[in-house]
């Protein structure tokens, strides 16, 4: 059996220390897809190494991720238009009429 040393699994468990996740505030049979209900609260919980700990609330899917990711608003780059595709026959191109 390969098992992993000790040390590299700590130190993999201590890497996710501070990460947090959304979990979604509906009835059922515990965490689901974060696009279901994206309208339903979510508590924001925090790794703390052991266990998932509370960390904050969001009213909603849009909000949740503002707080799991801020950077990824200044990230994104203005929308741009689709590209337009030149001639040609590719297999999945349409005839021409």
């Amino acid at each position: 059996m390969d098992d992993e040393p000790l040390a590299e699994w700590a130190e993999r468990r201590d890497a996710r220390i501070g990460q947090l996740r959304a979990v979604s505030l509906v009835t059922g049979e515990g965490p689901r897809a974060s696009h279901l209900n994206p309208e339903a609260p979510r508590a924001i919980q925090r790794w703390n190494g052991h266990m998932w700990e509370p960390h904050g609330f969001a009213a909603n899917l849009a909000e949740a991720r503002r707080v799991l990711f801020p950077h990824a608003e200044a990230a994104s780059a203005p929308e741009t238009t689709t590209p337009r595709l030149g001639p040609g026959t590719g297999r999945h191109r349409k005839p021409p009429p």
